[in-house]
């Protein structure tokens, strides 16, 4: 399996690009639209075929990147079940799969942090988007969120080997991957709270709105076709 993390600083996400070594069959996860062509030059460096574009779920702090690589690539966008995404190709649901050759992509239900979002699980590593964080976890309150389904999701992740890599939607401390066994013992949302200490922890955050969120949400439920 290839895999490789990339970042974009201006709104601290990281995308993944995930390939089978023998099929060169490739899946980008959170593309950013301001990093496509960055994207399109490693695919094309590595030899890839791009099939996929996947979103964790719905975002607001930055514009899909999909409908740029569809044009480019005449790959397929996959989003979470429930996301009002209305050009989406496909919208995944709780424990399907996506097959790149040897490589499974699984994908599990996590919401709280939005209302439709799924982490994506293959062999040793999961992708968490915005549910779980290193050290943290997404907001919940706005986009159907909520504290009580977000505590739970990241409490389902928990049950996976404690081994598993885990690969964020964000950091904007510089950290770029933990593991569950780390999470669980020093992620300060999560350790020695129970759900209805999160729940009024998480009620009680008080943070500013993202910058790009009413460009960001319009614009992503149309695969990030409205400004192109």
């Amino acid at each position: 399996m290839l895999f490789r993390q990339l970042f974009d600083p201006a709104s601290s996400t990281y995308t993944y690009l995930v390939a089978d070594t023998a099929t060169r069959r490739a899946v980008l996860v959170d593309p950013v639209r301001e990093q496509v062509e960055r994207d399109l030059l490693l695919i094309h460096e590595l030899g890839l075929n791009l099939h996929y574009c996947m979103e964790t779920h719905l975002h607001a702090d930055h514009v899909t990147g999909t409908t740029a690589l569809r044009k480019a690539t005449d790959c397929k966008g996959i989003v979470p079940s429930g996301a009002q995404v209305r050009c989406a190709d496909r919208h995944i649901k709780d424990g399907e799969m996506i097959h790149l050759g040897a490589v499974q992509i699984i994908a599990l239900s996590t919401p709280g942090h939005t209302d439709s979002h799924m982490s994506y699980h293959l062999n040793d590593r999961l992708l968490t988007g915005d549910a779980l964080f290193i050290r943290g976890c997404g907001r919940t309150d706005f986009q159907g969120g909520d504290p009580g389904k977000l505590y739970d999701s990241v409490h389902r992740l928990f049950t996976l080997p404690e081994s598993t890599l885990v690969y964020p939607g964000h950091d904007y401390h510089g950290q770029m991957v933990s593991t569950i066994s780390e999470e669980k013992q020093w992620n300060p949302r999560f350790a020695g709270r129970d759900r209805d200490s999160f729940i009024e922890l998480m009620n009680n955050l008080n943070l500013p709105y993202p910058k790009k969120m009413m460009e960001a949400i319009p614009a992503n439920q149309e695969c990030g076709n409205v400004f192109m």
